[in-house]
């Protein structure tokens, strides 16, 4: 089929195979991606879903995922410290909250997090929905669904749990916790009520076939919010050398995304500032959502040039997927 066959056939509501996508993934670029602008605007409408997030708890992980500069296996010089009190995570809501952002998820270094600190996250948030209007999101490594549970009943919404990368990737990228295990969680997020946020890395030395598996596995899981990040090679980590991936490489990867979950909130994340055009021409290619502000340990875009941005392309701050 041509690409503009492929558009109608989803837009009618058909699926992309895996052996469809790696033919869109060859199709002329322009082409490609005014296709899949064109599939989100069926979809989601100008709806764009910014959030932000909080470095929570950093530093010392157990894990070592090959990419961040949180594993206590790399000497990457990352700054490290126990989870914040309740007061510091209220104040960046309330600022987040008063310039416009939907979400706000509360995002903590290591495998999980302990009872003793599941406890203090609750009470957190409790603070945060009550004194703010933001929606609140967490990001705490591989809960089981009583965990999940206690953060949905103090006011948690979503759940993120990235995959990373593909099932027959992912041991080339983390060693100490397994692709099932990643799994596993986002079950008991779902089970637990929580919806779930989820996607990876692209610029891992991973190839198109990876990408396109990894969507894949999402839409199976059935996750609607993916984060899109591109590797920002850390100095210390084993992937500080890798060549970074170009506005194209990320227009072809987020245009192939929209066509397997065209419903899908497709946010660019960590990396966005990397790009010369800061995600602009992703932005007219499917993606619809952005991680706005300062990242985990890397600066980020500043949420007044994102609105602006947003506004010039015709999007309205929405909470999408």
């Amino acid at each position: 089929m041509t690409v503009c066959e492929y558009t109608d056939f989803v837009k009618n509501g058909g699926k992309i195979s895996r052996e469809q996508a790696l033919e869109l993934a060859e199709a002329p670029l322009q082409e490609l991606c005014t296709a899949a602008n064109e599939i989100r605007k069926h979809f989601c409408g100008n709806g764009f879903d910014i959030c932000t997030i909080i470095n929570a708890k950093s530093g010392k992980c157990s894990e070592n995922c090959k990419f961040c500069a949180q594993s206590a296996h790399y000497h990457t010089g990352a700054e490290t410290y126990a989870m914040l009190d309740t007061q510091s995570i209220v104040a960046q809501a309330k600022n987040n909250d008063s310039r416009g952002v939907l979400r706000y998820s509360l995002v903590t270094s290591g495998k999980r997090l302990t009872a003793d600190e599941v406890a203090q996250e609750c009470e957190s948030i409790r603070a945060v929905r009550e004194q703010t209007g933001i929606a609140v999101c967490i990001s705490n490594g591989l809960l089981d669904e009583a965990s999940y549970r206690k953060l949905r009943e103090a006011g948690a919404t979503r759940v993120h749990n990235n995959l990373e990368t593909s099932r027959r990737n992912f041991p080339n990228v983390c060693t100490t916790h397994t692709f099932d295990e990643k799994c596993n969680a986002i079950r008991a997020a779902k089970a637990a009520g929580l919806s779930v946020c989820s996607g990876g890395i692209v610029g891992m030395g991973e190839t198109m076939e990876d990408r396109i598996d990894l969507v894949l596995e999402l839409r199976e899981l059935d996750v609607h919010s993916i984060p899109v990040n591109m590797l920002n090679p850390v100095p210390g980590t084993p992937y500080e050398h890798l060549p970074k991936l170009t506005n194209d490489d990320m227009c072809r990867i987020v245009a192939v995304f929209r066509f397997l979950i065209p419903d899908a909130s497709i946010r660019l994340a960590g990396g966005r500032g990397l790009l010369p055009d800061k995600g602009r021409a992703c932005f007219c290619s499917g993606a619809n959502a952005a991680i706005s502000g300062d990242m985990l340990t890397t600066a980020g875009i500043t949420i007044e040039t994102d609105m602006a941005l947003l506004k010039e392309l015709g999007y309205v701050p929405q909470k999408c997927h």
